[in-house]
């Protein structure tokens, strides 16, 4: 078999036993690569291989001012939607195909997805991936059994070579592209929330770079119910479906670098069947500050006990900075739709939260070197109710009078109310008080 770069000649025999479309109107014909019958046939075809994942009521609904829902697809194996995309997609491949065996060069959910999913098909499959890619992330594809092939210092090194493997050993070098089988597959989370969840008003996903999540869930979605809002949510860092819908063609904006914080959301917009499906079923695109995806993912972690990376935290993100007004009183759907965070990372995302929620802030002050002095400003830290992370004293630098000591002061408040409370407290005491600003 001829190896191509693109999947849709080598998908085309799978697409011609899907269901052609009926003498019922459906989705008015803007994308003829997918229809609601491809997404119908997709659900029912990886049933028994992904995960239904729930979309249960959330407890973050009156801290907003609506009803909303959160659909838990991080809860799959690999911790990402990308399973019900890159299952269809192999379960439809020849058989010949699959007894060669499928490659690819990358470090994110859509590898990891295939290397879980080619396993249990008993498909041979490949994943190379450049030396700077995070060991965490490498044993992670062994164990979900891939061979696991280190080359070249850039991803680009790597997938030069495994497009060379492929071309030389007859292997299928899949990259994530917008195919129909691949869009139809993710569409199937857009039918279970509208079965899961009756009224919906909205649903949220992540957009960014790598919308196939958005494209083929509106397109199930305006199926079932044209009324539906649908609204993709984006980082204002890397505004990449916003230009490209703006520009009527994928852009490749060369700032879009896949930084390992933002993930796929911050990738190069990859095709225009999703393009074309996002601009003519999804009724808003909005872009949000890393701050609020930060205050996002720990939100999550407190109110939901997720732990999610930035892709899948986005969505509730344009909740949290109140982009979207109007969804006030209304049934709101939101996908969590990953949840791959590398710890160290994760770390640093919720301490940086912590301050940014005004609940971690440090002061300095001078107080006088005597026995008993430090003794009071703790008390006042404890009156106020206020836990001490950390304190620090320095004597030898101190430029103020002599036999003094200034007091460096790292402390968690609850909220924004009771760290205004504590300075004035300290204020009070202490006029020379200096506060950090976040």
């Amino acid at each position: 078999m001829k190896i191509v770069s693109r999947n849709e000649e080598l998908l085309r025999d799978a697409l011609s036993c899907i269901p052609q479309p009926s003498s019922r109107a459906s989705l008015a014909s803007c994308n003829k690569l997918i229809r609601f019958e491809d997404i119908s046939a997709a659900a029912f075809k990886i049933q028994c291989g992904v995960q239904k994942t729930p979309c249960m009521y959330s407890r973050l609904s009156k801290q907003y001012g609506m009803d909303i829902y959160l659909k838990k697809e991080f809860l799959q194996y690999t911790g990402s939607v990308k399973e019900r995309g890159v299952l269809y997609l192999l379960m439809s491949l020849p058989q010949e195909q699959q007894r060669k065996g499928v490659i690819v060069a990358s470090d994110s959910n859509f590898s990891m997805a295939v290397a879980y999913h080619a396993s249990e098909l008993r498909i041979p499959v490949f994943v190379i991936m450049s030396t700077s890619t995070a060991p965490a992330r490498v044993r992670a594809c062994r164990e979900l059994g891939a061979m696991v092939i280190s080359y070249g210092t850039t991803a680009k090194d790597s997938q030069v070579h495994a497009r060379r493997l492929a071309q030389e050993n007859g292997y299928l070098y899949l990259e994530e592209e917008d195919s129909a089988v691949y869009l139809s597959g993710l569409g199937t989370v857009g039918l279970e929330m509208y079965e899961q969840v009756p009224k919906l008003d909205a649903v949220i996903f992540p957009a960014g770079g790598h919308c196939g999540l958005l494209a083929g869930s509106a397109a199930a979605l305006k199926h079932l119910n044209p009324h539906i809002s649908v609204i993709g949510v984006e980082s204002e860092s890397f505004p990449v479906l916003q230009q490209s819908l703006k520009a009527g063609h994928p852009t490749d904006d060369q700032a879009c670098n896949n930084h390992h914080f933002y993930g796929d959301v911050s990738g190069v917009c990859f095709g225009s069947n999703s393009l074309q499906l996002t601009g003519k079923l999804v009724d808003k695109v909005v872009a949000v500050r890393e701050e609020d995806i930060l205050i996002s993912m720990l939100r999550l972690l407190e109110y939901e006990r997720a732990t999610v990376d930035a892709e899948g935290a986005i969505g509730l993100a344009a909740l949290v900075a109140g982009k979207l007004p109007e969804l006030k009183g209304k049934r709101v759907a939101v996908v969590i739709c990953s949840g791959n965070l590398e710890l160290h990372l994760l770390q640093q995302c919720i301490a940086r939260a912590l301050t940014l929620d005004n609940r971690v802030c440090r002061f300095s002050l001078v107080i006088s070197d005597c026995p008993g002095d430090m003794s009071k400003l703790l008390e006042i830290l404890a009156r106020e109710e206020a836990r001490v992370l950390d304190i620090k004293q320095e004597r030898t630098f101190v430029t103020s009078e002599l036999f003094t000591v200034e007091v460096i002061c790292t402390v968690e408040t609850r909220d924004k109310i009771h760290t205004a409370q504590l300075r004035n407290a300290l204020l009070e005491r202490y006029p020379t008080t200096a506060w950090t600003e976040r």
